[in-house]
């Protein structure tokens, strides 16, 4: 997924400015890019040892900054144009969904939003007082990210019609947003190319936290007794090499998928769409472990604890996995296609064949290891502290 933007920003609107050039290319090109940034992305990555917090900081910096932006500056232009929106007769009518099937089948996408946080996990210990501050930085992290979807979502609707929403939006709204922003303030195009450079900055941050968390994971001192030996092995500076291998088969699996799509936003929205499938999924995982070890709490002993009480816990675990598989199994239909055509049976198709191919993957690389032994790898990363 951050793939993909890393490689439409790079191509089209942080050079351009348009989107024009995503049509231009055909998918399988598309396809053949990405898997040629990412490529290039690993051998910067791996040669430079300090690309990561360069990037993380740069990224993360203008991303903060550029998101609180745009709300102040959605609240100043309605004040500006006299209160005026483009949703029509905008009311609480205008936020509350219609709960059906295919909001249900969506309700994935907002786990999916809100998770990525425990891959923070690997860092827990280079802070100067992670009992304390790690609780402090994930529930900032969970308060401003209600901020934001709350006064972001209204922010939207000043500048987009809810009831007639461009087919791209998810791929191309906050470009086309900022370009509007920079249009109303007389900055011309410039707040365009600012996000643009900053979503390519940002995502080029989020590719190598996710290979670099991933690696610690693989490296950690759990790592040679859990882990196949195979993704033990490092090269010269101390780094999984078939790990990345094992990563760049894997994108490139998912990326053939779709080369079949009809253009660049279905790839993007199909993408978007096996996100909120996989996450929530791992995440079962993540509160089914969080179960076990909370009913071993003297086994499994966690300096990172939230909720102090073994049997809410347990509970609270339970229900959390309870609505975060549903919400899994409901995300296996295709979102923004028609119901029942070819495209939806496709895109259908090729969801299951991608969890199935990835559990599949995940039993035989698990080989002989037992859940107790993958529930001390959860612990040791330090997912104990989540509750």
């Amino acid at each position: 997924m951050q793939l993909t933007l890393l490689t439409k920003s790079l191509l089209t609107w942080s050079v351009t400015g348009t989107k024009d050039f995503q049509y231009k290319i055909p998918t399988s090109l598309f396809a053949i890019l990405t898997f040629v940034v990412f490529i290039i992305f690993i051998i910067v990555e791996h040669h430079f040892s300090n690309s990561m917090e360069f990037l993380s900081t740069i990224g993360g910096g203008l991303m903060i900054i550029m998101v609180i932006l745009f709300v102040i500056l959605a609240f100043f232009g309605l004040v500006k144009s006299g209160g005026h929106m483009a949703t029509k007769n905008f009311g609480f009518h205008s936020i509350v969904p219609d709960f059906n099937l295919h909001y249900w089948s969506t309700v994935g996408m907002l786990i999916y939003a809100m998770n990525g946080c425990e891959l923070v996990a690997p860092y827990v210990t280079k802070m100067k007082k992670p009992k304390t501050d790690f609780p402090k930085a994930m529930i900032a992290l969970a308060v401003m990210t209600a901020f934001l979807t709350i006064l972001g979502s209204f922010a939207l609707g000043i500048y987009f019609d809810a009831n007639h929403i461009p087919n791209d939006l998810k791929m191309n709204g906050a470009y086309y947003l900022f370009d509007m922003l920079g249009e109303q303030f007389g900055m011309g195009h410039f707040l365009l190319y600012f996000w643009a450079w900053t979503s390519l900055f940002f995502n080029c941050a989020l590719v190598a936290v996710l290979l670099d968390a991933m690696t610690r994971m693989l490296i950690s001192d759990t790592g040679d007794k859990y882990m196949p030996k195979f993704l033990r092995k490092k090269d010269k500076n101390g780094l999984p090499v078939n790990g990345y291998i094992l990563t760049v088969a894997l994108s490139s699996f998912i990326m053939i998928l779709g080369i079949f799509l009809p253009d660049m936003n279905d790839i993007f929205n199909w993408l978007l769409n096996l996100n909120s499938i996989i996450s929530p999924g791992v995440t079962c995982w993540i509160f089914y472990s969080f179960m076990r070890v909370r009913k071993n709490s003297k086994k499994y002993p966690s300096k990172y604890v939230y909720i102090k009480n073994d049997k809410v816990a347990w509970l609270v675990g339970i229900a959390l996995l309870i609505v975060t598989a549903v919400a899994t199994i409901l995300g296996f239909a295709p979102q923004d296609i028609k119901q029942g055509t070819g495209l939806w049976w496709y895109e259908l198709i090729i969801n299951i064949i991608t969890v199935i191919v990835l559990i599949g993957l995940g039993a035989i690389l698990l080989d002989d290891v037992k859940l107790n032994t993958a529930l001390l790898l959860i612990k040791h990363n330090g997912f104990g502290w989540a509750f």
